[in-house]
């Protein structure tokens, strides 16, 4: 028996097999979840058709997230087909590749920051917002994803760091607000992993290699190993857990220095 039997799970935010949400995804699968997946434009389309068909999902649902009017439409379509949904995985962030180079103070503009705050951060509470009547009297979860660079100011992660630290504000919100309905929100703070978001972020390679040589268990993390924890963390073992980040980072978190 899995984790998840009888448990349905909308994953959106996945663009490769390399990407978090597809670790969460076969995660998910494995532990017995149903799953439906959105894709961004008609260029993921297919791609994303693929990976549902590996986990034997029929539903992939067009959505922008940064359009209230597309998240609208995936949950009434979702709706259609299903007659209620446990969990939700929101595992989406963007900021122009330009707010990525140099320092900071540089780089950072105001239509960049809107847009990293809209797309990382406002969307998870817009898509729980939609969720919400597909979830009542579930005990449903509701999971983000962040990043160290929240809390800590990580070299060229810049105005993303700004916006994770919003969606992690955001996370605790959302869960204060929907606690009184059984719906617990938590988000996963993975280390670095070479996905294709992050491949867009300058000096990724030579972060990869401080992790392994600095983290505790001196490697780096894997997407199944994220994966593994997102789906404990939407299953009925943590029912008493909400509001929280939890690091899968191989302890590189609570490192002071290379020592």
């Amino acid at each position: 028996m899995g984790l998840l039997d009888g448990k349905r799970a909308l994953i959106v935010g996945v663009a490769s097999n390399r990407s978090i949400a597809w670790g969460i995804a076969k995660a998910m699968r494995r532990e017995g979840a149903e799953l439906a997946f959105t894709y961004q434009n008609e260029r993921l389309r297919e791609r994303v058709e693929e990976f549902a068909a590996d986990c034997q999902s029929k539903i992939t649902l067009p959505c922008e997230v940064a359009s209230d009017d597309e998240i609208k439409a995936v949950f009434e379509r979702l709706g259609e087909q299903w007659d209620g949904l446990d969990i939700l995985v929101h595992s989406v962030a963007f900021a122009p590749r330009e707010m990525l180079e140099g320092e900071y103070m540089d780089s950072v503009s105001r239509e960049g920051f809107r847009l990293a705050h809209d797309v990382s951060s406002y969307s998870f509470a817009a898509l729980g917002h939609a969720a919400r009547p597909m979830m009542k009297g579930r005990n449903g979860a509701m999971l983000t994803l962040t990043y160290i660079g929240a809390v800590r100011a990580m070299p060229h992660y810049n105005v993303m760091g700004v916006a994770k630290a919003s969606l992690e504000a955001n996370m605790r919100y959302m869960a204060a607000s929907l606690g009184p309905e059984g719906i617990r929100v938590n988000a996963i703070s993975a280390g670095p992993i070479r996905t294709l978001a992050a491949s867009g972020i300058k000096g990724l390679k030579d972060f990869l290699g401080h992790v392994e040589k600095t983290a505790p268990l001196r490697r780096n993390v894997t997407i199944d190993e994220v994966g593994n924890v997102a789906a404990f963390l939407c299953s009925n073992l943590a029912s008493a857990v909400t509001g929280g980040i939890t690091y899968v980072d191989c302890g590189y978190n609570v490192v002071g220095s290379a020592g």
